[in-house]
């Protein structure tokens, strides 16, 4: 099973949406193999946003994801990565499909309620980024049987 990243914004925090983003995740059929809170520093936000460190927006997202702690969260299935980020739609909220989380909850670029991995190599460094290995958990969803056929395990 591919796992993934997510992490829910301050903007989500601050508007209560940490409930709907993991309810949705959890019926889509993903199962949650690790979750925290944390508050994010200038240590990680350098690395983990380095691609934007030479934007004019780059002091702005760090600021935005220092604002409130967020919840980092790994969620794991088949194609977990495309799946994640098919359900949050674009990065821009006002483009976001409706049913996406984005075009659900967000009108902003930045104020967008999550981060999501891009691929699976990002998922792989980012988690590892976010978790410790005892951080993370597998187990037996009772469900399991019913979310996938046998060929595609």
């Amino acid at each position: 099973m591919e796992k993934t990243l997510l992490i829910l914004k301050p903007s989500a925090i601050q508007r209560g949406l940490i409930g709907e983003v993991t309810l949705r995740m959890e019926r889509k059929g993903l199962r949650l193999s690790g979750m925290k809170m944390m508050m994010l520093n200038d240590e990680i936000l350098d690395i983990h946003y380095s691609h934007l460190k030479e934007k004019a927006c780059f002091p702005d997202v760090k600021n935005s994801m220092k604002r409130s702690p967020v919840i980092v969260q790994c969620w794991e299935g088949v194609d977990a990565t495309n799946v994640v980020r098919k359900m949050t739609g674009k990065t821009n909220g006002r483009d976001a499909e409706p049913g996406t989380i984005r075009g659900d909850f967000s009108v902003s670029i930045q104020e967008n309620i999550v981060h999501t991995s891009d691929c699976r190599e990002a998922a792989e460094i980012e988690l590892k980024r976010f978790f410790r290995d005892e951080e993370l958990f597998d187990y037996k969803l009772t469900t399991h049987n019913v979310l996938y056929a046998p060929d595609e395990l």
